[in-house]
């Protein structure tokens, strides 16, 4: 009996000279890399290299997806010296997969459908060909910096060989994927087929690579025609060239990064060694590397947040949703709209208050579309098909039949409870109504509904087509059937959602208002808004506390800021030295007019230095940078634990998921609730009492944070 009749994650057939190995992990609906995959791996590997019959090899999926990288739970097994020993293991793996060809003659073909990233991706690329199906869900790519890693099975040396150093730089330093037509382009495969022709081509290529060496790779047409591929192909060829393409990434990369990310420096430094000494010393730094970063807090923290995203909210119960109504096409309908009829594939009747307002509406949904073609992520066709599931209203015509309506007004109650009004007297009696608020309690709005049980809150983020995730808020009377409908649209959409219970700021605006109104006082008390904008974004937030305030709307900030006081007292009030800047009329970007200066374009410049004169203020530049910095992000964990001590969070994760990827929140971090387990409820406490000694109530630490504190729990 051969080895390879005892597999348990993989099947192997041998039909004329040709070896179809068939990856079918046992223990899971994915196929995934760990040593229980790995050891069955080397037994295929035995046969294939030994079996005279076999002349060629094609490795296919019998899942969805080809492999979709390493079995990330198997990490949290890994010390620095396991992990650097798995990979040289999977490095020698790997060598002898690629040594089928280069040293036995047997050309090995990968036929790629689905998900084929990380070690998956590291699998293909040591194979002698590469076949991708044209299908949406083809994705490959190398996203382990997003975990806290580096693609470590010859990712980080196979790869910029095979399509050039900069543009695996690309691939690799953010761990972006890529569809089966632009990895055709990079090089990074070499056919393009449609999925029920996948198998008959691999053979046949399989065959035909029989007796002749591993293709060559061509430049593409556009790098030997084009003067900036020609200059980037000379760069790439010469060991000066290299220095300094690796030199522009590094430093790129850090002001990007702010070095808060360890994995993309060590991803670009494998590289680097990986072209300067070879390929061996290539993989014993990919090795190292991977051994250092799998235990480090920064790969734990952002593991956690790729697992909580794991788990989906439930959608029992969900109605259909076919057609969508949004009442509002400024920024947010619009964007609404966008990935409603984008990624739901719905129909979708925009209404609003004039055929103006209609057509900018449309408009921006053109400008985004424009924006996918251009980037070749779709075809000019598939967008038209887009624009043609929405249309545009000033009446309710064409809501008789709509099965969800998202409102999408200004932030004002009265308003809110209008438009629900009139929308519940012209659709069906059990369409979900959702809105957008980003503060109201839905609790008031639904007030107004003959129908309250529903009613949901549905809370985007701008821009919406880029921002990932939705806040679903249910009250006392939403339904089940409501709820599901809310989250399994939202999924639709491409949202990453959470569900949270209904309150002022309900779980995101209401952790945002403490963090805003602490920036303030520091503000208030003789900080810049350089030192602290420039604090917060050394912490680990995209941007700054000011200048995000200017993004959103100084006008918008005072009117929810009144609604969170108005509930939670002087714990979340801003000093009244910024009632101010309402009344010299700085609204922020929109009017070119906050903290920052901008241009006519509303490009942003540096500090407008008139802001402290309207405040009142003199910035003295005494507060330090740690103090900033401790200041406003506890004033925010704080505020996340009260939501989850009053039950306004379902769970820890989801507060962490939120504030990631609703505020900026550092994913290196964690989120709030991750970073309290790391730091020890215990010394967090102890930071809140000294602020809370100094500077009064605000910082009184949350009752649940007090618990584990002497108790020892975490919370994740």
């Amino acid at each position: 009996m051969s080895q390879t009749d005892t597999l348990e994650h993989f099947r192997l057939e041998v039909s004329d000279g040709v070896a179809t190995v068939v990856i079918d992990r046992a223990d899971d609906d994915l196929n995934t890399l760990d040593p229980s995959l790995m050891e069955d791996f080397l037994a295929v590997l035995d046969r294939l290299e030994n079996d005279a019959s076999i002349s060629a090899v094609v490795i296919t999926s019998a899942k969805p997806d080809f492999l979709a990288g390493a079995n990330i739970k198997w990490f949290s097994e890994l010390t620095p010296e396991t992990g650097t020993e798995a990979i040289r293991a999977a490095h020698a793996a790997f060598d002898r997969l690629e040594r089928l060809h280069t040293h036995r003659g047997k050309p090995v073909v990968a036929a790629i459908h689905g998900a084929c990233l990380g070690g998956g991706n590291e699998l293909a690329l040591a194979c002698s060909y590469r076949i991708a199906t044209d299908d949406p869900k083809t994705r490959l790519g190398q996203p382990e910096v997003q975990l806290g890693v580096i693609p470590a099975g010859g990712g980080t040396q196979r790869l910029p060989r095979l399509i050039g150093i900069a543009p695996a730089l690309d691939l690799i330093l953010t761990g972006k994927t890529v569809d089966a037509r632009r990895a055709h382009r990079l090089g990074l495969v070499d056919e393009v087929v449609p999925p029920k022709l996948l198998a008959e081509v691999a053979r046949r290529r399989a065959k035909e690579l029989v007796g002749r060496g591993r293709p060559a790779k061509k430049p593409r047409l556009r790098d030997r025609l084009d003067p900036a591929g020609l200059q980037k192909l000379a760069l790439e060829t010469n060991p000066v060239g290299q220095h300094l393409l690796f030199q522009q990434a590094r430093k790129k990369l850090l002001e990007e990064t702010k070095g808060n990310f360890p994995a993309p420096e060590k991803a670009l430094e494998a590289m680097r060694v990986g072209f300067h000494k070879g390929l061996r010393a290539g993989y014993d730094a990919e090795a190292r590397f991977f051994g250092e970063l799998v235990a480090s807090p920064e790969s734990k923290a952002l593991r956690s947040i790729f697992f909580a995203t794991r788990h989906k909210p439930d959608t029992t119960g969900a109605r259909k949703v076919g057609k969508v109504g949004i009442l509002g096409g400024g920024l947010m309908g619009s964007g609404i709209a966008t990935v409603s009829a984008l990624r739901a594939q719905s129909l979708v009747r925009v209404k609003e208050v004039d055929p103006a307002a209609a057509a900018r509406a449309k408009a921006y949904v053109a400008k985004v579309l424009a924006e996918r073609v251009r980037r070749k992520r779709m075809r000019p066709f598939d967008a038209e098909q887009v624009q043609l599931r929405i249309t545009t209203t000033t009446d309710w015509s064409g809501f008789a039949d709509v099965d969800l309506v998202i409102e999408a007004v200004f932030e004002d109650l009265e308003l809110k409870r209008q438009v629900l009004r009139e929308v519940e007297s012209v659709v069906p009696p059990e369409t979900v109504f959702a809105s957008n608020t980003s503060s109201i309690p839905i609790a008031q709005i639904a007030a107004a509904s003959s129908r309250p049980e529903n009613v949901v809150g549905m809370h985007y983020f701008s821009p919406v087509e880029k921002m990932p995730l939705l806040e679903v808020v249910v009250t006392d009377q939403t339904s089940k059937e409501a709820e599901a409908t809310a989250v399994a649209y939202g999924l639709a959409q491409g949202k990453t959602v959470i569900v949270v219970n209904d309150g002022p700021g309900f779980y995101t605006t209401r952790i945002l208002g403490p963090y805003s109104a602490e920036a303030f006082h520091l503000l208030s008390e003789g900080a810049s808004v350089e030192d602290i904008d420039q604090a917060i974004e050394a912490w680990g937030f995209p941007v700054g506390p000011l200048r995000l305030a200017d993004e959103v709307g100084i006008d918008v900030g005072a009117k929810i800021s009144v609604v969170l006081v108005d509930a939670f007292g002087d714990r979340v009030a801003p000093p009244r030295a910024m009632e101010n800047l309402v009344a010299a009329d700085r609204k922020g970007r929109k009017n070119r007019k906050g903290f920052y200066a901008y241009d006519e374009s509303g490009k942003r410049g540096g500090v407008d230095a008139t802001v402290y004169a309207d405040l009142g203020i003199e910035p003295t530049g005494h507060i330090s940078r740690t103090e900033i910095q401790e200041r406003i992000t506890l004033a925010m964990i704080n505020e996340a634990a009260r939501c989850l001590e009053e039950g306004v969070l379902r769970s820890a994760e989801d507060g962490d998921i939120g504030a990631v990827m609703g505020l900026g929140f550092p994913p290196f971090r964690g989120g709030p609730f991750f970073w309290i387990d790391q730091q020890g409820a215990r010394r967090v406490v102890e930071r809140l009492r000294a602020l809370e000694e100094r500077l009064g109530p605000r910082f009184t630490p949350a009752e649940i944070l007090v618990e584990a504190a002497e108790s020892g729990r975490s919370f994740r």
